[in-house]
């Protein structure tokens, strides 16, 4: 069955889920296309807020009467065969498709669909080239993993032919996609409870580059990235710090490793010079992928500096909570080691007196595969506290625990809770230091009761 026949008969949609991140722009750019939205859910949250300020109705919890009505169901990828509201579409025979299908199908509506790759960086890729280009006026719509506070919240609905969106290679749902312009940002190993190896992620990339009709936007410094690509016949452009890159940055520079400057090259001639307020390399690169496929669109050399230098980051990226007591609290989503490498090394290089880094390490299999990887990252910061490993969706098969990663970094603290390492870290902590909590879980709580407390300190001191 063509699934893009899906939405040409039916004017009623039910997401299951529907307050996830990924779910959330899907209805509201569906919604602005005309048909009626409904959805469920289990959790409150702004998310959710957000769909019901348009007067889509939202059921809490799940039941087979939420569904009736409903011409079509869409369900994320948390959502369980056995989730009685798709067991009721099944029993109905109302189709019921995956997120990531609806995403292949609502990008095809769209004459300019763009898709963000690579193992790292995505989000903030996604957010930078979303606000570059509706900060240009091509008025894109735009699905982000992140919330974005340049547009208030993850998505964006245009009035344009252009829709900017993440494509994650997790369980290949990025081979759903068939955009017209592909950027790849870097490959590297992970998601190895899938992917097994390298070799076969790499694989995933050459058909999701072979599955683009228009063109690739590649880091030309990323040997893994080109050799994937290498055979497919598609007009390519690439970015870097290499020579043989079409998009340059060269004379980079910066202050405190803050400001990130550098003049863009494009073909060897100088079009303009780019200065960030994201720290760190890796943001050099992601600035570079948006501005690369910015000019190909036709966004002007001043629009693409003056949109750059107002991208102040997305939601859990380098997101500073605030300085309570001279000491900065912030936190990331790093749960890589490349991630945490590129992110510490940012920090240690901004000023600050003592780089405190908090990371929960995220599911057994990534931590037990990459355990080496993740040591030399750690060993990075001042101090590296390593708190339990969230399992996410697995059982420990591996055998692996935080204190087997704390044993191969040099005075690392091994705590347990939240609550051990709040307490650790505001009694040791001084003015001019840095607290870091990184991790693709749930660490954000444990940067919000850090923060919570040093404030309460120092509100009765």
């Amino acid at each position: 069955m063509n699934c893009d026949n899906l939405l040409n008969d039916i004017k009623r949609i039910h997401f299951i889920g529907i307050g996830g991140s990924g779910m959330c722009p899907l209805a509201e750019i569906l919604r602005s296309e005309g048909f009626e939205i409904s959805g469920s859910d289990m959790n409150e949250g702004e998310t959710l807020d957000k769909i019901k300020s348009y007067g889509i109705p939202v059921f809490m919890g799940h039941t087979k009467e939420n569904i009736e009505g409903a011409e079509l169901v869409v369900y994320s990828a948390a959502i369980k065969e056995d989730n009685p509201e798709r067991v009721a579409a099944k029993e109905q025979k109302i189709p019921c498709i995956e997120r990531s299908v609806m995403l292949g199908i609502v990008t095809r509506r769209y004459k300019r669909s763009i898709a963000v790759s690579g193992t790292h960086g995505k989000t903030t890729t996604t957010g930078m080239l979303s606000q570059l280009l509706i900060g240009s006026g091509f008025d894109p719509s735009a699905i982000i993993g992140g919330k974005l506070p340049f547009i208030g919240g993850n998505s964006y609905v245009g009035n344009s032919d252009i829709i900017v969106c993440e494509a994650c290679e997790y369980v290949d749902t990025f081979l759903e996609l068939n955009p017209f312009i592909s950027i790849i940002l870097n490959i590297d190993a992970d998601h190895l409870d899938y992917f097994k190896n390298l070799d076969n992620i790499k694989k995933s990339f050459h058909q999701f580059a072979t599955q683009t009709t228009g063109l690739l936007v590649l880091n030309g410094d990323d040997k893994n990235t080109m050799d994937a690509v290498s055979d497919v016949d598609i007009e390519k452009i690439t970015y870097g710090f290499g020579e043989n890159c079409d998009y340059r940055a060269v004379n980079v520079s910066a202050d405190k490793g803050v400001h990130e400057q550098y003049d863009l090259l494009y073909k060897g001639e100088k079009i303009t010079s780019i200065k960030l307020i994201v720290p760190g390399k890796h943001n050099i690169y992601n600035s570079l992928a948006a501005a690369a496929t910015a000019h190909f669109l036709g966004a002007t050399p001043n629009e693409i500096s003056e949109n750059l230098h107002k991208f102040g980051g997305v939601h859990r990226r380098f997101e500073i909570l605030g300085t309570p007591d001279g000491i900065t609290v912030a936190d990331d989503f790093a749960h890589h080691p490349t991630e945490l490498t590129a992110t510490l090394n940012a920090a240690m290089n901004m000023g600050f007196n003592k780089v405190w880094a908090v990371f929960q390490p995220h599911t057994f299999s990534r931590t037990a595969m990459l355990l080496d990887d993740f040591a030399e990252a750690l060993k990075i910061p001042d101090v590296a506290i390593i708190s339990e490993i969230l399992p996410v969706r697995e059982t420990n098969t591996y055998n692996i625990y935080s204190t087997d990663l704390g044993a191969k970094v040099p005075n690392s603290v091994c705590l347990d809770t939240f609550e051990e390492i709040t307490d650790y870290v505001c009694k040791n902590a001084k003015e001019g230091d840095l607290i870091l909590t990184m991790g693709g879980g749930n660490v954000y709580m444990c940067a919000n009761m850090i923060y919570k407390q040093l404030k309460f300190l120092e509100e009765n001191k």
